[in-house]
Order: C-alpha cells, then structure tokens, then sequence
C-alpha cells in the first residue's frame, strides 16, 4: 500500500471537512443522499457513455497503480540482472533456463526466455518496446477515464444544485425553508468539485507517474538483457544500468 497517497486523500478531505467547522458548519450539512446520487451516479453514466468497457475496467486495475508500490527496487533488479549476466558468461545462456523460475519480474523472465530461445537482441528489443508500448497506451486510457471523470463531476454538481434551486422555489411561499434549501442545493456543487480535484484528477496523475516509473524500469531490464545477449562485462553491464537510476534528491 503507498501511504502517501492515502496520507494525501486524508489531507485534502479533512481539510474540508475542518474548514467547514471552523465556518461553523457540521458534517451532517455535507452529507445529502441526493446530492451524492446526481453528482457519482450522472458522472458514472457520463464515463460509462464516453469509454467501452475495457477502458472503464483497466481504468479500475488502474487503482491498483496507484494504491500500491511494487516492492523489486532498481538496486536489487540490477543485481538480479547482473548475477544472470555473470551465468551466461561461464555456462552459455542456456544455463539461464534452470534461473527462470528464481526470477521476480515477469517482464525480465519473458526476455530471458528469448535470449534462451535464440532471438537476435534487434527482435528483442523490438517486442519488448512494443510490449512497452502497448502498457503505456492502457496506462494512458486508464488515467483519462479519471481525468474525464474530474471533468464531468464539476459539471454534474452544478446540475445538482440547479435542481435544489429549483426545488427552493418551488417552496418560495416558506421563507424560512429558502436559506436551508439553498445550502443544501449547494452541496452538490461541492460534491462535485471536491471529488473531481481531491480524487478523480488526483488519482489519474498518479497512475500516470507510477507508470512512468514502472516503464523506466522496464527499459531498464531491455537493457540488461541486451548486455546479457551480448555478454559484455558486468562491470560495464553495471555503469549502464546504474544510469537508470533516479537521480538524487534536490
């Protein structure tokens, strides 16, 4: 679990909440059945309208990006992949076959299995970026779903409170209901801006930046297996790899 971004969710919500008490409002003043229902379910059918299926289903795999970190760090991949190059060069690659099933990342084992079956490193290099390619595009469509999704919601709270407005003067005749009906039509408004840049938006930036990461990883690995087709030196092998590695901290 990265508890960043959850330590960011419970930020900006709190934020909002306590806010709204120092105002001298409570809790019970933002929490509307109603508003709820018009603001996530018409952002739900807005996003259900605008992607197929396979989109809106990677865009909820996509959670998973968000939520969680993988654990393999580039230090132990490039010892990992630096123990692989130094099998190859005293037993010959296909020594590396009795080493798949110890190896932690499924993109480095389908490379491995390549250079074992004989593939030249210019088809290596070539499926692999395709199959980076390929991430990278479901990733991308994946993020649009949720930054689709901070774009309707603002608009569909908006929609909501035009119907409490309505439904406020509707009851013009009771002026003591104007002021409550009011407020209360304005939380679908809040509703709406609030998820939309507390979470939706939020969300797809940070699948976007979990993947970034996660394919730098990976042209990391198309490297080393490149360095492990063509046996050069795990000490030359390294300085490459090692420049892959984020850079330090400002």
């Amino acid at each position: 679990m990265d508890i960043f971004i959850i330590f960011g969710l419970l930020i900006g919500l709190s934020a909002v909440i306590v806010g709204n008490i120092i105002e001298g409002g409570t809790t019970a003043h933002l929490i509307q059945i109603a508003a709820a229902a018009i603001v996530f379910g018409g952002t739900l059918g807005a996003i259900i309208v605008s992607f197929p299926p396979k989109d809106i289903l990677n865009a909820l795999k996509g959670l998973k990006i968000a939520f969680y970190s993988k654990k393999t760090s580039e230090r132990l991949l490039i010892e990992e992949i630096l123990g692989l190059l130094v099998i190859a060069r005293r037993k010959g690659v296909l020594a590396l076959e009795n080493e798949l099933e110890h190896v932690s990342d499924s993109f480095l084992k389908k490379g491995l299995k390549m250079i074992i079956d004989g593939y030249s490193q210019e088809v290596i290099r070539d499926v692999l970026y395709q199959e980076i390619k390929n991430y990278e595009d479901t990733v991308k469509r994946a993020s649009k779903v949720f930054d689709s999704a901070g774009g309707y919601a603002p608009t569909i709270g908006i929609i909501g409170a035009i119907l409490g407005l309505i439904h406020v003067l509707q009851n013009v005749a009771e002026p003591s209901k104007i002021g409550t009906g009011i407020a209360t039509a304005f939380v679908a408004t809040v509703y709406g801006v609030g998820s939309a840049n507390l979470v939706f938006i939020p969300i797809g930036k940070r699948i976007i930046y979990k993947a970034t990461n996660e394919i730098k990883k990976m042209e990391l690995i198309i490297r080393g297996l490149i360095g492990i087709e063509q046996g050069i030196n795990p000490h030359y092998l390294r300085a490459i790899l090692e420049s892959f590695k984020e850079g330090k901290n400002l």
